[in-house]
């Protein structure tokens, strides 16, 4: 499942340091690492300019007349226009990737029908785009205080509000955002 010193199945958390504003206090599900690089998706941050029927529509995909309100996250600033949902690992697919013992991710049309016609996984999160780094380039941001590392946690990723997910998340860490600075220190 996941690989001895990487980050599969983790948060990272943005810090004041962060350096870039596409990443200001974002929320990132690691859905993979390796030595070659890493890939995850915000889920902190929701698409507000398209609803998930509008989606469908988009793609030319059927849908029945009771489409859930699925909200869409902008799962970060690489390949924006391709979807993926983080899920319950009740629901797999042969082009699924199993992340832990309980979430996978499946980036296919046949995940979203499945949604649509609410068969589908049962905690799910959509996101269109990710987060992506080179080898070594997510160390190196780490290294530079760019990132907080924090479990998984289900209850945040499906059950917390989206402005409520930084703050929370900090705080599993035992981390007061009120006393983090934009300063970094160097001896």
């Amino acid at each position: 499942m996941t690989t001895t010193g990487f980050l599969e199945n983790k948060l990272l958390l943005a810090m004041p340091t962060m350096g870039d504003p596409r990443f200001e206090r974002s929320v990132i599900y690691m859905c993979s690492h390796d030595a070659s690089g890493a890939m995850g998706l915000v889920i902190n941050e929701a698409l507000d300019h398209l609803t998930f029927e509008g989606l469908m529509e988009q793609l030319d995909i059927e849908v029945g007349s009771n489409v859930p309100d699925i909200p869409i996250h902008a799962g970060g600033p690489v390949e924006p226009g391709r979807g993926f949902v983080l899920h319950s690992a009740d629901f797999v697919q042969d082009s699924t990737m199993i992340v832990s013992q309980t979430l996978a991710l499946t980036a296919t049309v046949d995940v979203l029908k499945a949604l649509a016609e609410q068969t589908g996984p049962l905690r799910h999160l959509l996101a269109l785009g990710y987060a992506g780094w080179g080898a070594g380039q997510l160390e190196r941001e780490i290294q530079g205080n760019g990132w907080m590392i924090a479990d998984a946690d289900e209850e945040i990723l499906f059950n917390t509000d989206l402005e409520l997910m930084w703050p929370r998340a900090m705080a599993m860490l035992g981390i007061d955002i009120a006393m983090l600075s934009t300063e970094a220190g160097h001896s």
